[in-house]
């Protein structure tokens, strides 16, 4: 999922309201804004629409790098105030802003889409398939290359062997009258 909310409904549109408050009072002339974006996944694609009315695509810079989606802009103040023209009321909100967004894992950032009616920025995000998990065989142990190496016949192999089966482990030489007793064993086979 790309955005979860941590809270409740009614608590997150109370702060949406907190936020739009802050924007009117402190982002005016040439501030900056937050678009509202609507966030919606279904089984094939991620989409997000972003409101971002009296702009223009070439206004919208949209980039996707290192996972993270960010849609940046600015939104040109039309109005020209002269003696016979003064406005009253401005509510309308115009500047610079920009929106980021963490790409979830298994999406494919290098095919997104996007597209601008009637104000509304709508961005395509497809899913890509998930790799699967594949299956490691586990190789041989160790007394499968113990046999091999009984199967060989060479004297390094058979001296070896001999050892390991004196003192019980490999690689370690066998001491006093077992020595003596394995040295007697190996002539023997010769």
């Amino acid at each position: 999922m790309l955005y979860r909310m941590q809270s409740g409904a009614p608590i997150f549109g109370l702060r949406r309201e907190i936020d739009r408050l802050f924007d009117d009072t402190f982002a005016r002339d040439g501030g900056s804004f937050t678009p509202a974006v609507d966030i919606k996944e279904t089984d094939n694609e991620i989409r997000l629409d972003l409101e971002l009315p009296g702009m223009k695509p070439e206004d919208v810079e949209i980039t996707a790098d290192n996972g993270v989606l960010t849609v940046r802009g600015e939104k040109q103040e039309e109005r020209k105030e002269g003696d016979n023209n003064r406005y009253q009321v401005i509510e309308r909100v115009y500047g610079t802003f920009a929106r980021t967004f963490q790409l979830p894992q298994g999406v494919d950032a290098d095919q997104i889409e996007a597209e601008f009616n009637n104000g509304v920025l709508s961005l395509h995000i497809p899913k890509a398939a998930l790799p699967q998990p594949k299956r490691i065989e586990i190789a041989a142990g160790s007394q499968q290359r113990q046999q091999a190496a009984v199967g060989t016949g060479s004297k390094a192999n058979q001296q070896s062997i001999s050892n390991q089966q004196s003192t019980g482990k490999p690689g370690q030489k066998p001491t006093g009258a077992s020595h003596r007793e394995n040295e007697k064993m190996v002539a023997e086979k010769r």
